[in-house]
């Protein structure tokens, strides 16, 4: 099958007319018929509903045509990949938790560009869980998240590499009209609201099993927000919303200027490390792992 085939049953989709549909791809109506045949041959099924007096498109068709515009696209993108390959330039797809993507992945792609200013970044985000599926998948070739001893690392075959980018800490920290609150008290009263991570999430499990207040859902304060979305608790926390946990990385400007107030010295911190696995099928992967372990 060629892509013509497909462009002309969208042509065809497009136009709800065989005739039309000629037409506007230049050729006879029986020339076009044929082409429509040959697709249906290829296919296994036929797209047309064949009366005496009239030509009806199939709803099979009319229902997918959705994919067969996705599935031009990425055909034509193919052709172009191949046309225009440059060995000097890669594009390597990293699955990123979000927390992770925010914190670290700009510094690590400064480094990548000075060392390896070929390679381009397809950064994929998402919770852990997703991240880990789309790595396993061979979606991406790389995988960037922080790990907790509290929780322990992700256990992976032999063909994956794991190296360490650097340290980071969780911390507990306040925002807005809230920490005024706080400061002018000297504590955190009862009825103070938080933002907490879901007890499934990474980030959540790391609070939980540490024990550590404000962390997830009735570990305390009186009313609370609930995403597992670090990028949002930032925003929330910012706004005077709630007390909750962040990674120091996150939000050290913000403490630093004092829009944000740490809680670490009442309340501690927790240890993370952000961690990269990689496939070690992949050069380039490789290639980076070394980079970034050796930097950290």
């Amino acid at each position: 099958m060629h892509l013509q085939s497909l462009d002309d049953v969208l042509v065809l989709l497009e136009e709800g007319n065989l005739s039309r549909a000629a037409a506007r791809r230049n050729i006879t109506q029986p020339a076009f018929s044929r082409r429509i045949r040959g697709f249906e041959d290829w296919l296994g099924v036929e797209v047309l509903d064949r009366h005496t007096n009239r030509v009806d498109i199939s709803q099979a068709l009319i229902s997918n045509e959705g994919e067969i515009r996705a599935l031009i696209a990425r055909l034509r993108e193919l052709r172009t990949k191949i046309g225009r390959y440059d060995a000097t330039r890669t594009t390597l797809a990293i699955a990123a938790q979000h927390a992770a993507t925010c914190s670290s992945f700009p510094d690590m792609a400064l480094r990548a560009r000075a060392a390896l200013p070929g390679v381009q970044f397809r950064l994929r985000a998402g919770n852990l869980n997703d991240c880990v599926t789309m790595f396993l998948r061979g979606d991406t070739s790389m995988l960037l998240c922080y790990e907790a001893e509290s929780v322990g690392p992700l256990q992976f075959g032999p063909d994956i590499l794991r190296g360490v980018w650097g340290n980071d800490y969780l911390i507990p920290v306040v925002g807005g009209a809230l920490r005024y609150r706080v400061r002018d008290k000297g504590r955190v009263d009862p009825d103070t609201p938080t933002i907490v991570y879901p007890e499934d999430s990474y980030f959540g499990k790391v609070l939980h099993n540490s024990r550590r207040p404000f962390g997830v859902p009735g570990s305390d304060g009186s009313s609370c927000t609930v995403t597992a979305f670090s990028s949002g608790v930032r925003e929330l926390i910012l706004a005077g919303l709630g007390i909750g946990w962040l990674p120091f990385s996150m939000v050290h400007q913000e403490v630093q200027s004092g829009a944000l107030i740490s809680l670490a010295n009442a309340y501690g911190k927790e240890p993370l490390q952000v961690a990269v696995y990689a496939d070690a099928r992949m050069p380039t992967a490789q290639s980076l792992m070394e980079l970034w372990t050796q930097s950290s």
